[in-house]
């Protein structure tokens, strides 16, 4: 609940605060950035340290009555960046105000980079062209315990805020915006990496890195020695918060950024047919791509998609990367990103490369994906996933999931998928896979959650304990408000995710049941041969295939509400004229005075 909650207010109240200091000192946009967020980076290395360190510390032997202290070698081997103590952001915020702290923060910074080959030269060393004053009031606003308890990719999303809110001389568009962690577990999810070689050719701020070793760790593997990660990216600075944020993960990577690593024109690890694992979340829609160098530059077993005659430029990059994705797999290799919604079923050489595709049999799962899910665009768009070891039976078939319907509102602009949505989504990919041990083992995960629980027992003990908290602080005294508040709240957050697990399960057994049958649900999903595809014009839109699900009758008349609306506005209308009227009164009266 901490992440929903409070994320977006976070961010807004550490970027408040971060720039009324940048508008009250001398510094440009461009000046500020990279400093502010290698100091969000800092602060979050210090958190996932300290947490690290506190797990190593509870079962650490001891000699001579003394528990035997930590090392470098034991962070690297849970994934984590050790930090030496003047590089521990608790260290900086201490500093007594007689030392110079421009000159403790750039030895922070480098004393980190002497922890992480892969960080050499990329964290800012400029911290002398701040006050002490700015700085230390930095260092205090990020001293903020919520980081402490946010999980994920949190500074890839925090990093994303402040750079939107950056002056876009810091910040151009690019076409570049951050992943979000519900769509980047997805795609880890379906492609369920083991072990190999992974490559992001349009890596931004490494989510897909960081989701990933988080995946393979869970599993009880080490993702650095079971994984080797590539990227590549166009935009320095975000090549720049790559490394950062794989670092604070305790990932290695290679990343390559600049114009060699431009990925229409350089395949800039070599790496064409060699990957195990190809993920990303590419700009949509690129224009003026020169034809005559992509082509130069391979990676296209499907030929082109369409050049103009006179620019001999290609008008949409779209299939570009679709090619790629798919030309960068070795002969097992497993794919899956994130394309315009319009990529599924576009017309003339976009539609030829989709037939190819498809009748190479690799296609493997189709995902519609509704709007508001990325973090500052509201467009919708699709999951692609290639597979190019499928089991014999589903060589011919693809699964496709109309998700569009399927989400928790988060906010007014923003929707995820729950961590329980996002187990039934990968649970229709199991059953299509014919993996029911997947199946049953989440429904033994949703029992030991629920119990006896059902839905309308969930929701009324909900109720119950509302009208219990509203009592409970209607006679509490004045001083223990506040705390009585908080743990009602507490309490009331806890039933809210107990309701919201048992829909999630409900929703689940009710299509596919406690065993695990697969069968096409209409308006869900629907496994659909090369041969009907084909009847489609191969069209690879989810929509096509599982249809509309019935709606249910509300009872509501429709004409009858309509005219109860119409009289309502018109209602509303007439007093908005009244106080219009009285307003310009009011207005006469004082111009006269």
């Amino acid at each position: 609940m901490t992440e929903k909650i409070n994320i977006r207010k976070l961010e807004a109240d550490l970027w408040e605060s971060a720039d009324l200091l940048r508008a009250g000192s001398k510094l440009t946009s461009s000046q500020y950035c990279m400093p502010v967020l290698a100091l969000l980076f800092l602060r979050y290395a210090y958190s996932r340290f300290k947490m690290v360190e506190a797990e190593l510390l509870k079962n650490r032997p001891s000699r001579g009555g003394r528990v035997m202290p930590v090392e470098v070698s034991d962070f690297a081997a849970k994934s984590a960046l050790y930090l030496p103590r003047e590089a521990q952001f608790d260290y900086l915020v201490n500093l007594s105000d007689d030392q110079p702290l421009g000159e403790a923060v750039n030895r922070a910074m480098t004393l980190v980079e002497e922890q992480s080959e892969q960080l050499t030269g990329i964290l800012p060393k400029s911290y002398t062209m701040f006050s002490d004053e700015l700085l230390r009031e930095l260092l205090r606003i990020f001293n903020n315990k919520t980081l402490d308890e946010i999980g994920g990719d949190v500074i890839g999303r925090i990093y994303e805020y402040f750079l939107s809110k950056f002056a876009k001389a810091v910040a151009s568009d690019d076409g570049v915006f951050f992943t979000p962690k519900s769509l980047v577990k997805m795609l880890v999810n379906v492609l369920e990496p083991e072990q190999g070689v992974m490559l992001d050719p349009a890596c931004g701020s490494g989510g897909m890195f960081v989701q990933t070793g988080d995946f393979v760790n869970q599993s009880g593997l080490n993702a650095n020695t079971q994984m080797t990660f590539y990227g590549q990216e166009k935009v320095e600075y975000n090549a720049q918060l790559c490394l950062m944020n794989m670092a604070v993960h305790g990932l290695n990577g290679r990343i390559i950024s600049g114009d060699e690593a431009n990925s229409f024109y350089h395949d800039a690890h070599n790496l064409a047919g060699k990957c195990d694992y190809v993920m990303a979340n590419p700009p949509f829609n690129v224009d003026k791509v020169k034809s005559e160098s992509a082509s130069a530059a391979g990676r296209l077993p499907f030929g082109l998609p369409g050049v103009n005659a006179k620019t001999k430029e290609i008008g949409n990059a779209n299939y570009l990367w679709i090619s790629y994705f798919y030309a960068y797999l070795n002969d097992h290799g497993r794919a899956g990103f994130v394309m315009a919604s319009s990529a599924t079923d576009s017309a003339n050489k976009d539609r030829d490369i989709r037939e190819k595709l498809v009748l190479t049999g690799d296609v493997d799962v189709m995902v519609s994906v509704g709007n508001n899910f990325f973090y500052t665009l509201s467009l919708p768009c699709s999951l692609w996933f290639f597979d190019k070891a499928k089991r014999l039976e589903n060589k011919n078939r693809v699964l496709f999931i109309d998700a569009r319907n399927y989400y928790t509102v988060v906010d007014r602009t923003l929707n995820e998928w729950s961590e329980w949505q996002l187990k039934n989504l990968q649970a229709i990919v199991h059953l299509y896979r014919g993996e029911k041990e997947k199946y049953q083992q989440l429904i033994s995960e949703y029992k030991t959650v629920l119990g006896a629980t059902t839905v309308a027992s969930a929701q009324e003990a909900l109720d119950k304990q509302k009208v219990t908290a509203k009592e409970t602080l209607a006679a509490a005294q004045r001083k223990d408000k506040k705390r009585i508040e908080a743990e009602q709240d507490a309490l009331i957050d806890e039933l809210e995710d107990l309701l919201e697990t048992a829909r999630q399960f409900e929703w689940l057994t009710s299509k596919f049941g406690l065993e695990g049958e697969y069968q096409d649900i209409l308006g869900l999903c629907k496994i659909a041969t090369i041969d009907e595809i084909s009847e489609k014009n191969y069209s690879l839109t989810p929509g096509a295939y599982v249809g509309v699900a019935e709606v249910e009758d509300d009872g509501v008349d429709f004409r009858e509400r309509m005219n109860e609306i119409h009289s309502e506005l018109a209602s509303l209308n007439k007093e908005a004229n009244v106080l219009m009227s009285e307003i310009m009164k009011e207005w006469e009266g004082l111009n006269m005075k």
